[in-house]
């Protein structure tokens, strides 16, 4: 994939990482630097909404089990399903990521129309779901095995549920690994961490404006 796109817009980040790890809270600090952030999870969400057609081909896929008395999804009931058993998920994966990319692409041109600098992708399945692709830089965002169980635990799961929907995203890193452009690191103080994901904003951008017309990828860096 190189890193310089052919859209001729906005630099494009795609922000990756496991559940619990910080990936939200990095794409809030670039949306105070300006940066306009494409929420993929939240477009799934969209797809998914009560009348979408979407709905039906998951209950279909799944069973009425994961349907609500409304119309609407179980998505507890869904979770329970996929978060144990990976072949489930990819099952789930299958329908929802070929439904979710033409939104995202809706959203890219919106923002290139807008005339804006920055794009930030955020997705768990950025590299899966084939939306890499579509960006000039890939940040994959890491931290400490249990920082990242407190943090899920935090949101008011148990540690049960923790532990599975930590277990049903193993190996995220490593797979997107050799795609990363950039590895933050949040393990550690959240005002040193925000420091270093500014500073790695400023980075790309003045990559971006200094880039020439070879496609050449810079080297990875971790933050």
């Amino acid at each position: 994939m190189s890193l310089r796109g052919n859209h001729g817009g906005a630099l494009r980040i795609g922000l990756t990482g496991p559940i619990g790890c910080g990936k939200s809270t990095v794409a809030g600090w670039l949306a105070e630097e300006g940066a306009v952030v494409i929420d993929a999870d939240a477009v799934a969400r969209e797809v998914t909404a009560p009348g979408e057609p979407l709905v039906a081909a998951i209950v279909a896929r799944f069973g009425e089990e994961v349907a609500a008395p409304d119309g609407s999804l179980d998505r507890s009931a869904l979770g329970r399903i996929v978060f144990a058993d990976a072949a489930q998920l990819r099952r789930l994966e299958e329908l929802v990521h070929p439904a979710v990319r033409p939104r995202v692409l809706a959203r890219l041109e919106a923002a290139d129309r807008d005339g804006a600098r920055v794009v930030v992708i955020e997705a768990i399945k950025l590299v899966e779901g084939g939306l890499a692709d579509l960006c000039d830089e890939v940040w994959l965002v890491t931290c400490d095995p249990a920082v990242q169980r407190d943090r899920v635990v935090e949101r008011g799961v148990t540690a049960t549920d923790a532990a599975r929907r930590i277990a049903a995203q193993a190996g995220l890193v490593e797979r997107v690994a050799p795609a990363a452009t950039r590895v933050l690191d949040t393990s550690g103080d959240a005002a040193a961490t925000r420091d270093g994901v500014l500073a790695a904003l400023r980075e790309a951008v003045r990559g971006r404006s200094a880039e020439g017309s070879d496609p050449v990828r810079p080297s990875r860096r971790e933050a």
